[in-house]
């Protein structure tokens, strides 16, 4: 028995000596007031049009200019060489609907402009059958759709062609894809 209290203490005194503790407690890598190294941050994606969870104004959608939503990126990991960006509608009765197909963004690319590819990107073919942003459209009287905007961080530019379809950008994100940041809007007539 005093050998098993013995074993126990030993493993206490360990984990105690692990958890820190002694001068300088409170300035190391984890203390609240020590910020995160960047490597550890998270890639997030907003907009100035409309926070997460939001509604998307009129503006972004077929009843408005249609033109696409200003983006803001933070937290791109480095080793990025491109970025994507993809919209669905997330509530359609056949599953998700592409609104927006865009990649090739430059690995440097910290802002969208609203309404504006970014140069040197390509675009693919959205749910409606053209390349390029179309915005939320939900069939009138339905409720509120949920639109998910996706940008992801890759190794490599996607070897698609322009008006490649979501499945295909997918396939070639797929296994090359370093983060992802997600905002998501609402919009109903």
């Amino acid at each position: 028995m005093r050998k098993e209290v013995a074993i126990v203490a030993a493993v206490l005194a360990v984990a105690v000596a692990g958890c820190g503790g002694g001068a300088g407690e409170g300035t190391g890598a984890g203390s609240p007031t020590t910020a995160a190294p960047a490597s550890a941050r998270r890639m997030s994606v907003t907009s100035p049009a409309y926070p997460d969870g939001g509604t998307i104004p009129r503006r972004h959608t077929c009843d408005g200019e249609d033109v696409s939503p200003p983006l803001v990126l933070t937290g791109v990991p480095g080793g990025t060489d491109s970025l994507a960006v993809v919209m669905r509608d997330l509530d359609t009765p056949h599953g998700a609907f592409a609104h927006w197909l865009v990649w090739d963004i430059g690995a440097g690319t910290r802002r969208l402009a609203a309404g504006q590819r970014p140069p040197g990107a390509e675009e693919g073919r959205n749910g409606f059958g053209t390349d390029g942003y179309r915005g939320p459209c939900p069939p009138r009287g339905d409720h509120p759709h949920r639109y998910l905007l996706t940008v992801y961080a890759t190794d490599r530019r996607p070897p698609v062609s322009p008006g490649a379809s979501l499945d295909a950008l997918r396939g070639a994100l797929s296994g090359h894809t370093l983060a992802t940041a997600t905002l998501t809007g609402r919009y109903g007539h």
